[in-house]
């Protein structure tokens, strides 16, 4: 069986995130229709040159500690993806945390992985959470993912809604407490 651990990244494993995250925008550009900026950057703005330059602005993940919580995900030592939990003030309404980003590897999808993963790290921050993904059709597996691993953590104890989210537009809502587990 596969070893499939979640650790918060610090400092000294931040390039693992950053190397995979050009992968995730990539990924993203398929379902939200975004091309890249003149530079070759899957950013919107031609600020960003290299992947560098857009790097830098992620690092605040690594600035707010005890705020921002960016993990890796591996997968028998191998890196599998990332998440990057925001706390207050970094979430919307009343929620407690905020799944901001979320991303596995290709070869790692359909295999347990992203469910295994999400569930070690709900099971880490106790309370009220929200995640919200494109609500379109060209994204309908991650809604799947979202809905079965929802379903099967929380016993079918979430909301889903179709709701404009202020700087990020319209998007697929998901909401639910988190819980202690045996």
């Amino acid at each position: 069986m596969d070893k499939i651990t979640v650790q918060l990244c610090d400092l000294d494993t931040k390039a693992i995130i950053n190397n995979m995250y050009p992968l995730y925008l990539h990924d993203l550009s398929g379902i939200r229709d975004v091309l890249p900026n003149k530079f070759g950057v899957f950013e919107e703005s031609d600020d960003y040159k290299t992947l560098q330059d857009q790097i830098a602005v992620f690092d605040i993940w690594w600035e707010k500690e005890g705020v921002l919580f960016p993990f890796l995900i591996r997968v028998n030592d191998v890196p599998a993806g990332f998440a990057l939990i925001a706390t207050p003030p970094y979430v919307y309404g009343d929620s407690n945390y905020l799944i901001n980003e979320y991303f596995i590897l290709r070869p790692f999808r359909g295999k347990g992985v992203g469910e295994h993963a999400a569930i070690e790290i709900f099971k880490r921050f106790l309370g009220k959470w929200m995640l919200y993904t494109t609500g379109t059709e060209k994204n309908r597996n991650a809604i799947a993912f979202w809905r079965k691993t929802l379903l099967r953590y929380t016993d079918n104890q979430f909301t889903e809604e179709d709701k404009e989210l202020g700087d990020v537009g319209l998007c697929k809502v998901f909401t639910f407490s988190s819980k202690a587990m045996d």
